[in-house]
C-alpha cells in the first residue's frame, strides 16, 4: 500500500458521510497484493509505538510515512523499548480506522494508548516521550508477534504483567528492557509450569498482596545469595547455555538480565505459601517458616532476624 492510500482511507475514515459513500472510498478497497494486510492485532500488553510499527511494516511503510499518510503530526525522535509514542485524541481514532480495530478494543490491547493530551483534542499529531528504564516494554514472543502481523515482522514490544512473564506455548521470555532478543525457556521446563501454577494462583484474593511481597523476598534473596543460591546458579547456566546472546547484552550480566526469570519458579511458590497461610493465632512464625521451606522444596529454611521472610511473618503478617 502506498502512501496515497494511507492518506485516502485515512480521510475517508474521518468524513462522516452516508455509509455507501465510505464503501466507495478508497479506505475500504483491499488491495490484491496484500490481502488481509489491514487487519492487524494488537498483542495484549503492546506498547503503542509497537503496534504502531507493525501496522506500518504490514504496509510495507516506515513508521513516519504512515503517521504522515494519515495526516497524523510526528514531533521528537525515539524508538522502542525506551520511548513511547502518546497520539493525540484525533490521531488514536485515525490509527483504529486504519488498523479496522475498534478504538475501544485497541485501547484495552494497548495500555498506553488512552490519550493524556486533553488540551489538544483537535490536534491530529503524535508525539515521541523518553521513558525511564521502570517503565520500558520488553521483548513479546517472536512467534506470536510474527503471527499477528501477517509474518512481515518478528519484533514487538509489551508492557508484561507478572503473570505473562514468559509465553508457554512457545517457551519464550523477556524478562529485562535491555535484552534485543528473547529468552528461550525449553530447557528449564520448571518455569513453565511455574507458569501455570501462577495462573491459578490468580483466583485467590490475597494474590496481588502474596506475589508483590513473595518478589521482594525472593529477590533480596537473590542480591544477598541467600538459601536457593545453587538451584538458581544452576537455573542460570542453564538459560546462558541455550541462549549464548546472554553474554552479550551490553554491560548488564547475565544474572541481572535474567533474574526474574531465575527466580520466578521460587517467586511464584512462595506466594502461594504466603497467599495460603493459616492466621497467625494457629501457626507462630516457625510453624510459618517450615511450611514455606517444605513448598520451596528446602529441607529447612534458617532465617535470622533480618532476613525479608522472617520480618514479614514476625512483623507484618495480619
Amino acid at each position: 500500500m502506498s502512501r496515497t492510500d494511507v492518506a485516502a482511507r485515512a480521510r475517508a475514515a474521518t468524513v462522516p458521510a452516508q455509509p455507501s459513500v465510505v464503501t466507495a472510498g478508497a479506505w475500504l478497497r483491499t488491495p490484491s497484493a496484500a490481502p488481509g494486510v489491514f487487519r492487524v492485532r494488537p498483542l495484549p500488553g503492546e506498547a503503542t509505538s509497537s503496534y504502531v510499527q507493525r501496522l506500518s511494516s504490514t504496509y510495507h511503510l516506515t513508521l513516519s510515512q504512515l503517521l504522515d499518510g494519515a495526516g497524523i503530526t510526528l514531533h521528537r525522535h525515539g524508538t522502542p523499548p525506551t520511548a513511547e509514542l502518546h497520539l493525540s485524541p484525533a490521531a488514536c481514532h485515525r490509527i483504529a480506522a486504519l488498523a479496522r480495530i475498534p478504538l475501544p478494543h485497541l485501547t484495552h490491547a494497548l495500555p498506553r494508548l488512552a490519550p493524556n493530551d486533553h488540551g489538544h483534542r483537535t490536534a491530529v499529531a503524535a508525539h515521541w516521550k523518553r521513558l525511564e528504564a521502570e517503565q520500558q516494554p520488553v521483548r513479546a514472543c517472536t512467534l506470536c508477534t510474527r503471527h499477528r502481523s501477517h509474518g512481515t515482522t518478528d519484533t514487538a514490544w509489551i508492557h508484561q504483567p507478572p503473570h505473562r512473564l514468559m509465553c508457554p506455548r512457545h517457551q519464550q521470555a523477556a524478562p529485562d528492557p535491555r535484552l534485543a532478543s528473547t529468552v528461550h525457556t525449553q530447557g528449564v521446563p520448571e518455569l513453565a509450569a511455574a507458569h501455570h501454577t501462577h495462573q491459578r494462583l490468580l483466583r485467590h484474593p490475597r494474590a496481588a498482596t502474596a506475589w508483590i511481597t513473595a518478589r521482594a523476598i525472593t529477590t533480596r534473596w537473590y542480591e544477598h545469595q541467600q538459601h536457593l543460591t545453587h538451584r538458581w546458579h544452576t537455573r542460570l547456566g542453564q538459560l546462558s547455555a541455550t541462549n549464548p546472546h546472554l553474554t552479550t547484552a551490553g554491560s548488564a550480566s547475565p544474572a541481572l538480565l535474567t533474574r526474574d526469570l531465575v527466580i520466578y519458579p521460587e517467586t511464584v511458590a512462595l506466594a502461594c505459601a504466603l497467599a495460603t497461610l493459616p492466621n497467625r493465632p494457629h501457626h507462630d512464625t516457625n510453624d510459618a517458616l517450615s511450611l514455606i521451606a517444605h513448598r520451596l522444596g528446602l529441607t529447612r529454611l534458617t532465617a535470622n532476624a533480618n532476613d525479608p521472610l522472617r520480618v514479614f511473618l514476625t512483623h507484618t503478617r495480619p
